[in-house]
């Protein structure tokens, strides 16, 4: 089967569903953003650096990290219970791990830096937009950081490698999924996970493609970045 055909919804095997990515979405925040691959849409918002609540937690050195991440209930097909649960918990931490390698933490000591991401539609992919989002968000809030952070899901779907799984790519039996998250300038992944069996090779030519992907998603977080901050010089400008 060619590489162009493949996939159940048409896509190459290196191509990426399309996205949309916006930063300053949540007025009251720090810093915010919105973004979009496919079908999922991940809001975070990040409020900080702020007082440590209880204080008896707070490090002198560097700022403590907190996530919170979470799907609407209109989100997915079948309504999802409100509220945290045992995946989302897991999914806060997973979020929080690949992106502290990115946090120059010792600028913020006894402060602490809180993530909020929610899910508002999903549809595969979602840590790894929400891991977009947040790097995004932390960014507009003017968090020192090493590196942005980027996030997509890579692995193998009918005995190929691709990246960007869909909930299609998910439903195909023996599908191999990894999440991966990636440093673009530092070259480095903070985030890696897999779900499937795959041998070596498998795993070179798919971890290849979901950095490529990354790359890629690198360049729309940089351009909403950018946009947002040329916009605001335009409105100052014109006062």
């Amino acid at each position: 089967m060619s590489k162009q055909s493949s996939r159940p919804d048409g896509r190459k095997h290196d191509e990426l569903r399309p996205i949309e990515a916006k930063v300053g979405v949540v007025e009251k925040a720090n810093g915010s953003a919105m973004f979009k691959i496919g079908n999922t849409i991940a809001i975070a918002a990040v409020y900080g650096p702020k007082e440590v609540h209880p204080k008896h937690m707070e490090d002198p050195e560097k700022a403590i990290v907190k996530c919170y991440y979470d799907m609407y209930s209109f989100s997915v097909p079948e309504r999802k219970r409100p509220g945290p649960d045992r995946r989302s918990t897991e999914i806060s931490m997973v979020i929080k791990k690949s992106l502290l390698p990115a946090i120059f933490v010792k600028e913020y000591p006894k402060s602490a830096i809180e993530i909020y991401v929610s899910i508002m539609q999903a549809d595969a992919g979602t840590r790894c937009a929400a891991i977009s989002a947040a790097a995004m968000a932390l960014a507009d809030a003017g968090i020192a950081m090493k590196d942005m952070v980027s996030a997509v899901a890579c692995g193998f779907v009918n005995g190929q490698a691709v990246v960007d799984l869909s909930k299609e790519d998910e439903d195909v039996e023996d599908t191999t999924d990894i999440p991966i998250a990636y440093m673009p300038r530092k070259k480095s992944i903070s985030l890696m996970q897999l779900d499937g069996k795959i041998n070596k090779e498998q795993f070179k030519e798919a971890i290849t493609l979901g950095i490529a992907g990354c790359e890629k998603i690198y360049e729309v977080q940089k351009k909403a970045l950018k946009d947002k901050y040329a916009s605001d010089h335009i409105e100052l400008a014109s006062e």
